[in-house]
């Protein structure tokens, strides 16, 4: 007879125990689940190359029609559009698996962070895990905010970066260079916005209190602004302030969800009490 190895452990408590091989084997299942769903979307993407590099190069095109002729320099072709420059014969290979890297990455971002979440709900009890879809649902939702956000403010910051780079000095954008620079924002924009709901999950298993984030709060604002200087790749002040601004209100979000959280379980606390 064939025998089928051992299964996983379903924990259905906290108080239920993995052993190290046990957890090794659960992270193992996690991580190759989410590699698989990374690889599948970027075989989707690179398999659509064309529109999505369009789609990207979309605020650049833009911002070197509304500045005018002459203002991206040598970016723009015998048609009078901008393009991109590939300078070695790798260079658009590389590309073309850069973009399929990231956008893989970013589409399955949902698939990540439920397996993530899978992972640590062991260690949860019963009333945390049922908080499971509204926190992945939200962790996407900002994902996809910080993206918009950061698409809609490229064309600003591109334009900050030109300026500075000084008069004397003629613009030709690597395709690769441009496409790590876009994708990295999208991606630093989208992890950026995740900030409240860490902070909501940090409130609801007891790490800290509402009271004590608001208590904080200058303090909160000066790590918002340097965490937002230290993950925006540009560097620019526009994408600075586009990040840290929604950053800041959603911590006051966070605020008032973990006080709406702490009244229900006090009003639970009395019910659940013989």
């Amino acid at each position: 007879m064939i025998r089928r190895g051992n299964r996983r452990p379903s924990l259905k408590t906290p108080d239920d125990v993995m052993t190290l091989t046990e957890h090794l084997g659960e992270l193992r299942v996690r991580i190759i689940r989410s590699a698989l769903a990374v690889a599948l979307f970027a075989v989707l993407v690179i398999a659509f190359y064309e529109p999505v590099l369009d789609f990207l190069r979309g605020p650049y095109i833009d911002l070197c029609r509304r500045r005018g002729e002459g203002y991206c320099g040598a970016s723009v072709g015998a048609d009078g559009e901008p393009e991109l420059f590939a300078l070695g014969p790798l260079e658009g290979l590389s590309a073309r698996l850069r973009i399929g890297m990231w956008s893989g990455l970013i589409l399955a971002s949902p698939v990540i962070l439920w397996q993530v979440w899978r992972f640590i709900v062991p260690a949860l009890h019963s009333r945390e895990r049922k908080l499971a879809v509204p926190f992945i649902l939200s962790s996407v939702l900002l994902f996809l905010l910080g993206g918009f956000l950061a698409y809609i403010t490229l064309e600003k910051a591109l334009e900050f970066l030109i300026a500075w780079s000084g008069q004397d000095v003629t613009q030709a954008f690597r395709v690769t260079d441009y496409v790590n620079l876009v994708m990295m924002m999208i991606g630093a924009f989208g992890v950026g916005l995740q900030f409240p709901v860490l902070l909501v999950f940090m409130q609801l298993v007891g790490i800290v209190t509402p009271q004590q984030l608001l208590g904080g709060w200058r303090y909160a604002l000066i790590i918002i602004v340097v965490l937002a200087a230290v993950i925006t790749p540009s560097g620019d002040p526009v994408s600075l302030a586009a990040l840290a601004i929604p950053m800041t209100v959603l911590f006051f979000v966070a605020v008032v969800i973990g006080r709406f959280m702490q009244r229900r379980q006090r009003k639970a606390a009395p019910a659940a009490t013989p």
